[in-house]
């Protein structure tokens, strides 16, 4: 963990980059332009399709290396609006979890080094106060803009049980997935509308 920890800004750099050629190789090959291409793309991937997809969503969060929107985007171009949202909920709320869990093993000093210095400054002041942290908290997971990824890794050091934590995860995260995912396809769509014109 220390290694990723230290490897943060290359990984990071390195995800952008495949994700890019994703994205060109999909546009390209018309599997995000074409929806029968997609479907037969998505039935040759059969079952493993949604489960990498749901790996690769929780694992984002525990290593937060690419915003959560585009994987976001990606559940609902890949698999409809329903089950894209679902399987994007499912992926983050399994992360978030996993990301509270490792904190509250490893502690602070790993939090830090996932968070970072600024982060880690502006919010730890608020684990002295566990009411006023938990009421932040459950507000920030519910807005679709704060930094959830991390505030996962500060709330394994804080006093919540993982309980009341888990609550708040799962009925704080749909409005945001919801947001991303609906707000940003949107936006795509008519892009690609413009591109194809």
């Amino acid at each position: 963990m220390n290694w990723i920890c230290k490897q943060k800004r290359w990984i990071s750099i390195g995800c952008f980059l495949i994700t890019c050629l994703f994205v060109v190789f999909g546009c390209q090959s018309g599997i995000f332009t074409d929806t029968q291409k997609m479907q037969a793309f998505l039935e040759r991937a059969g079952v493993l399709a949604p489960l990498v997809f749901m790996a690769i969503q929780a694992v984002q969060v525990v290593i937060p290396i690419l915003p959560g929107a585009i994987g976001c985007v990606f559940g609902v171009v890949f698999f409809g609006a329903v089950k894209g949202f679902f399987y994007n909920y499912i992926g983050i709320c399994i992360g978030s979890v996993a990301a509270f869990l490792l904190a509250r093993a490893c502690g602070q000093d790993l939090v830090q080094q996932m968070t970072g210095a600024k982060f880690y400054q502006k919010y730890s002041k608020y684990l002295l106060q566990e009411k006023q942290f938990e009421r932040i908290f459950a507000l920030l997971i519910f807005l679709p803009v704060a930094p959830d990824d991390f505030l996962c890794y500060l709330a394994g050091i804080s006093k919540m049980t993982v309980r009341k934590f888990a609550i708040i995860i799962l009925l704080g995260k749909p409005l945001a997935i919801l947001l991303y995912s609906m707000g940003v396809y949107q936006l795509l769509q008519r892009a690609w509308a413009l591109l194809g014109s």
